[in-house]
């Protein structure tokens, strides 16, 4: 392909996620995403599968992220006939949401700026062509991912430092922005280490849809939950996520449940309720979902907690549910107290609540009355 062509390409990108008159559109304009994401997964027909993508030059520059890697197969390594099964562990995120996450940076000139998940460098590329390759440090937990975009960067007279670190431990220098293209449970402890006085950081919170800023002060470390939304993959100390006990979603879908009910709201998607499922998150963490739609138009949610709880509504259409619940904890009355709170509130209660951020990572929420704690998590 001619640089006249990719450019074409990467021009018409940066017209979709940013303008001309805006210092990040020559950045898009220029970056050549296809040789920093030549190879990614895409869903195979089933659905439950991927399949592997190679050389799609227009699909390199779509507004949409790209699944790199999947458990510990990389796409770069994957051959015509792979199509691994499993949870996405590494991606090059849509350029739009990158922007997002730089603008709440408040970013600038002469800034040392820590970018949290390498993942392709797409993003260390857009950092180093803007602010400079020595204002810039990149990490990522695998160290293939970090090999090769220093290759990749590096062909493009790129040469932003790039290391391979566990994010969620105590980092590697002293920043003035750190950005995350992952989200965390909490605010790692390295994080608040590594910020300098005056520093600020971005990140999205695991289980949840809120983006948190936060500046470091004399009077600690305070922000806010902005009035928009992201979410990106979580957080892992190793080559994959760490093993869990799948759930039997076809037993939990005939289970007769110690507690049947009739519910007071429709039932929903709830992963897909960006409001409400971080609402739940932060009443209850950990609840897993699955949603179906029949083609009569009944549709059934459930839910699932590591504790042994779980839940099932099923219903026609918008008609009150049948609810079954079982185990320790009620889940479905639950997301019903969240779904009053919601309604009494008249929005999403976290959207623009204050934030600080306590020495071990915890996160303590508060707009107006309501107030909501994310504990400090364990280490990874």
């Amino acid at each position: 392909m001619s640089v006249e062509e990719w450019r074409a390409h990467a021009r018409a990108l940066a017209d979709q996620v940013t303008h001309p008159g805006s210092r990040w559109h020559e950045q898009i304009a220029n970056t050549p995403r296809h040789l920093l994401v030549p190879s990614w997964w895409e869903r195979d027909g089933d659905g439950g599968a991927w399949m592997p993508r190679h050389g799609d030059i227009a699909g390199a520059y779509a507004n949409r992220s790209l699944v790199t890697r999947i458990g510990s197969l990389h796409a770069d390594h994957a051959d015509g006939g792979d199509r691994p099964k499993g949870l996405p562990t590494s991606s090059s995120t849509e350029p739009s949401l990158v922007l997002t996450m730089y603008r709440y940076g408040h970013l600038t000139r002469g800034l040392d700026i820590c970018d949290v998940g390498t993942g392709s460098g797409y993003g260390a590329a857009l950092l180093a062509r803007r602010y400079g390759d020595q204002h810039v440090v990149s990490l990522d937990v695998d160290p293939y991912l970090v090999s090769a975009a220093a290759r990749r960067l590096a062909r493009l007279d790129l040469h932003p430092t790039v290391l391979t670190a566990d994010a969620t431990a105590p980092l590697p220098g002293q920043y003035d922005r750190i950005i995350s293209m992952m989200s965390v449970p909490s605010i790692p402890p390295g994080w608040l280490t590594a910020l300098r006085p005056g520093g600020r950081l971005v990140t999205t919170i695991r289980g949840t849809w809120m983006i948190l800023t936060a500046t470091k002060t004399a009077d600690g470390v305070h922000g806010q939950i902005e009035r928009d939304w992201a979410g990106f993959m979580s957080a892992r100390s190793g080559p994959d996520y760490p093993a869990t006990i799948p759930v039997a979603w076809s037993v939990l879908a005939e289970r007769e449940g110690e507690k049947v009910t009739t519910g007071r709201y429709p039932v929903l998607h709830i992963a897909d309720a960006w409001e409400l499922s971080t609402m739940l998150h932060l009443a209850a963490p950990g609840i897993e979902h699955h949603y179906w739609r029949e083609d009569d138009g009944r549709h059934t949610a459930l839910m699932a907690h590591p504790d042994g709880s779980w839940a099932r509504a099923t219903a026609l259409d918008t008609e009150p549910p049948t609810v079954h619940q079982s185990g320790p904890r009620r889940l479905w009355d639950i997301l019903d107290e969240v779904r009053d709170e919601w309604l009494r509130h008249g929005m999403a209660p976290f959207l623009g609540a204050n934030v600080m951020i306590r020495e071990d990572g915890a996160i303590a929420l508060r707009r107006g009355t309501w107030r909501a704690v994310i504990p400090a998590a364990p280490a990874l």
